[in-house]
């Protein structure tokens, strides 16, 4: 299972990725996770990612493709990969196909979680995450459920911020569904719906 999950910002990719690893075990790849546990560690490249992503701006190509490349190499991607938030533009698009011929693991679909931009809004900026945990909750939540740790709104997830993500999306990435689509790979899932009806849709797509 080689895919790509599509979809804006906080259109429920890592929901319906961390569903796919608990059933089949596939390693989940998140860029937004390396980049954030870059960032928390202070490297080089978390240092210059940071300022990219408290802005909202897309961290450039050539850093992203660096860190893809490296992960990709490592060897429990040998029985597949799902990769969540890359690639972002077209010029990884490509550069994610070179990768993937030169290792002849190919591509076996595209997956798009659609969700209207509003509810977007709604869901990002009502987020919360645990400090001890990384527990995904929302503002109804004073603590973590899971560890009881102080939750907080990421610095990313206000309302400017999201609605400039969602602007960068919009422009610099949804051409990647015209890419994907005239090769063939795209499928849509209709993602503003209960989690386990989406997965059950994604399922259907994949044939798993």
């Amino acid at each position: 299972m080689n895919i790509v999950l599509l979809g804006a910002p906080g259109a429920g990719k890592g929901t319906q990725a961390a569903l796919l690893v608990e059933e089949f075990g596939t390693p989940h790849i998140s860029t937004g996770d390396m980049l954030r546990a870059a960032v928390k560690e202070g490297t080089p490249l978390g240092k210059e990612a940071k300022k990219y992503m408290d802005a909202g701006d897309l961290v450039p190509d050539d850093v992203i493709i660096g860190l893809v490349a490296e992960r990709l190499q490592q060897p429990d991607t040998e029985v597949g990969f799902i990769l969540d938030g890359f690639p972002r533009t077209s010029a990884q698009a490509v550069a994610l196909d070179a990768q993937l011929s030169e290792l002849g693991r190919p591509l076996d679909a595209a997956l798009l979680i659609d969700v209207d931009s509003e509810v977007i809004v709604k869901r990002l900026t009502s987020r919360r995450m645990c400090k001890e945990c990384g527990y995904i909750g929302s503002a109804a939540d004073e603590s973590c459920p899971k560890c009881e740790g102080e939750m907080y709104q990421r610095d990313d997830d206000n309302e400017a911020t999201v609605r400039n993500r969602l602007d960068v999306y919009e422009k610099s990435t949804a051409p990647l569904i015209d890419y994907y689509r005239g090769r063939d790979s795209l499928v849509s899932i209709d993602g503003d719906r209960d989690p386990q009806v989406v997965y059950a849709d994604v399922k259907e797509a994949l044939h798993a």
